[in-house]
């Protein structure tokens, strides 16, 4: 039996690790690749239809359906009949921001689940959690601050960024871990590099576009940007050409380089989603930019982003072997290095 002075030495409790649910599942679920990237590319689907249906909440004047956030009016955290089709539209989209976790979710769990564990995928997963988070506190300011532009902007441009997220995790599953190798010489990345850039710019444009239109989100007295609606989409039709000049460069400068079949394909598929966006954008103007052809345009536009971003990264690969994923014995090929 222990002395008094020997238990003195004894540590009083000894507390284990905490298991969090999601590694609880790790330890006793491994997805296949397939089923992971599925989980991922759900998170991009989702990524992209909140950012259409809140779209479509401008664009039916439902804005300020629910008049406060997080609750819908002072008094109740859902829409009343009082607030008829514009609180239900409202409402509605907010509620869909629990679809959209529940999709980032399912990706974080995949991603976490995999085996080895990658923690560069599994940190990649998460940061979509947050940034949904972010966008809805965003939302929540918009709502306080009236429908104004330049919070309205800044909520539609941190979608991306989360779709941004979603694509790059939804292509990195299919890889492995180790270093980037270019598959492209480097004027041709740096190429890649300009249609990002002239892309963002172009998104940015387009929200000076939608600042300062017709289309406040609201009946009532909404601020808008301080220029003309007109002089801002003309400037918005030239970066877009930009972007179609970049596009078709590039374009061309993949097969002059022969690069892979798969990095042509998606220089194709970028030219043709320029090609109908940039005939909405003009159908739309003429048109007296209406409803139906706002809401498509913001849809093409986030394909559009898509398209880029598969593009550029399609001009490196990611081998199996590095950390994560064990190299594969000779004449084999890892599922999770897989072609995207």
């Amino acid at each position: 039996m222990p002395t008094p002075r020997e238990n003195l030495h004894k540590p009083f409790l000894t507390i284990g690790r905490v298991e969090t649910p999601i590694s609880y599942i790790a330890k006793r679920w491994t997805p296949s690749a397939k089923t992971a990237k599925r989980a991922a590319l759900a998170a991009v689907v989702m990524s992209v239809f909140i950012i259409v249906t809140g779209g479509a909440v401008r664009l039916t004047g439902s804005g300020l359906g629910c008049d406060t956030w997080p609750k819908c009016t002072d008094d109740s955290l859902f829409a009343t009949p009082e607030q008829g089709l514009h609180g239900a539209i409202e409402f509605g989209n907010r509620m869909l921001t629990y679809v959209l976790s529940a999709a980032v979710g399912w990706a974080i769990i995949a991603a976490r689940s995999l085996k080895p564990r990658r923690r560069g995928l599994t940190r990649l997963a998460w940061s979509q959690f947050w940034l949904v988070m972010g966008n809805a506190v965003i939302g929540g300011i918009t709502v306080w601050a009236g429908l104004n532009p330049w919070s309205v902007a800044g909520h539609f441009l941190l979608a991306n960024c989360l779709l941004t997220v979603a694509v790059i995790t939804w292509v990195r599953i299919g890889e492995g871990d180790g270093a980037p190798r270019p598959r492209a010489p480097r004027p041709v990345r740096q190429l890649s590099w300009a249609v990002v850039a002239a892309t963002v710019l172009l998104m940015v444009l387009g929200t000076t576009v939608t600042g300062s239109g017709k289309h406040a989100g609201d009946s009532s007295d909404v601020p808008r940007m301080p220029w003309d609606w007109s002089a801002a989409a003309h400037v918005h039709a030239v970066a877009a050409w930009v972007v179609c000049a970049l596009a078709v460069a590039m374009f061309f400068a993949l097969r002059v380089v022969d690069a892979p079949a798969d990095t042509r394909a998606r220089a194709r598929d970028l030219l043709l989603v320029l090609l109908a966006q940039g005939a909405i954008g003009y159908v739309q103007y003429f048109s007296d930019v209406p409803e139906i052809l706002v809401g498509i345009h913001m849809l093409g536009s986030s394909l559009m982003w898509i398209a880029v971003m598969r593009l550029l990264l399609s001009l490196r690969e990611r081998p199996a072997g590095g950390p994560g994923i064990p190299a594969p014995a000779s004449g084999q090929q890892p599922e999770h290095a897989a072609a995207v």
